[in-house]
Order: structure tokens, then C-alpha cells, then sequence
């Protein structure tokens, strides 16, 4: 429950400056912003993949308990004594609900990186017949049109996954818990990590 929350709260940060910036024509910050949002929404997405894992029973629900523990409590800097899980992992996972959203990823990711669409194609304009390059500002008009369709994207899903799926999930995981309770209890020392 504690990581649905974070995740809405975060969702919400994140959206809501994006969607400032881009207001703002500052669209590179948006679409970085953005590319934060979707990685937020993987988490509740593959939250919502482990809890039908354990579900179906191809998932124990003390490996969930211990992925729970990661995608809350962990870090890739060691300011943490767990490590995260690769985000780009968790993306190909959340690929498999909704096609396409790896490549949304990645297509979000490339403004984020310092290449050649991160840099050349945000700031350049090439004249091949002057044989010159224009230095300018390009995020407005290479994104701004797909903006709101990618936020708006976002945000269904998002809507969909912590309302619907969740909810429903949820309700069956705590039913799920009550009838394997006795098992949960006498097993719960031989999840321990060694």
C-alpha cells in the first residue's frame, strides 16, 4: 500500500512540473520530466505484475515481500543497504501489459542523454545547400505537439493500473493472505536472507 501511494504522489510531482515547463516552452525539462513519470509508472505496473504472480502461484509471497522491500527501500548509490532493480528491466516487464511503452521510454530517454538527439538534433538546424548550421532551440517544434497525447498516455494508464488493476488485485491478495496464513506463518524464518 505504502509503494501504491508513493508512486501517486510522485506520479502527481512529476506531471504537474511537466506540465509547467512545457507551458513554459521549456520542453526538454518536460520531456525529462516525462521520461521520470513513465519510470514511476513502471513501478506500479510491476508491482501489480508481482501481486498476480503470487496470485496464480508463480511467485512466493515472501519474494514478494523482499521485491516490495527493494522497489521502496533500495538505491543504486549505496545510500541504501539494497540495490535497485534496473529500471529498464522493470520497462521490459511493463512492455509486456502495454506495447510500446519501452519504446516511449526510450524515444523520451534520448533527449535526456547528451547524443545526438539530446544535443545536435535539440539545438542545430543544418542548411546542406549553405553548407551551415543554425544554433537554436528545437524542443518546441520537433515535441511540443505530442506532449499532451504522451502525458495524457500516461496518466490513463496510470489511472487504469492504481484504480482498476490494483484495486482489484489487492482485494484478492489480501483474501489470498487470510487463506495461507497458517503456511505464510510456519515459513516466514525460511525467507529470511542468509
Amino acid at each position: 500500500m505504502q509503494l501504491r501511494e508513493v508512486v501517486h504522489w510522485r506520479m502527481t510531482d512529476l506531471l504537474d512540473q511537466a506540465v509547467v515547463l512545457q507551458k513554459h516552452d521549456h520542453v526538454l525539462g518536460a520531456r525529462i520530466l516525462l521520461r521520470s513519470a513513465f519510470e514511476t509508472l513502471a513501478m506500479l505496473i510491476y508491482l501489480n505484475q508481482q501481486m498476480t504472480k503470487v496470485l496464480d502461484g508463480t511467485l512466493s509471497f515472501h519474494a514478494f515481500s523482499r521485491k516490495t522491500e527493494v522497489l521502496l527501500l533500495s538505491s543504486k548509490d549505496g545510500s541504501t543497504p539494497l540495490s535497485a532493480i534496473n529500471v529498464l528491466t522493470i520497462l521490459d516487464d511493463c512492455d509486456k501489459r502495454y506495447k510500446g511503452i519501452r519504446k516511449m521510454y526510450g524515444r523520451l530517454s534520448e533527449s535526456a542523454h547528451p547524443n545526438y538527439s539530446g544535443m545536435s538534433k535539440g539545438y542545430t538546424e543544418i542548411d546542406h545547400e549553405r553548407d551551415t548550421v543554425l544554433f537554436k532551440n528545437r524542443w518546441s517544434e520537433m515535441y511540443a505537439a505530442n506532449f499532451e497525447d504522451e502525458v495524457m498516455l500516461c496518466v490513463e494508464i496510470f489511472t487504469h493500473e492504481y484504480d482498476q488493476i490494483w484495486a482489484e488485485l489487492f482485494e484478492q491478495l489480501e483474501e489470498w493472505i487470510e487463506a495461507q496464513d497458517a503456511t505464510l506463518e510456519a515459513t516466514k524464518n525460511d525467507a529470511l536472507p542468509k
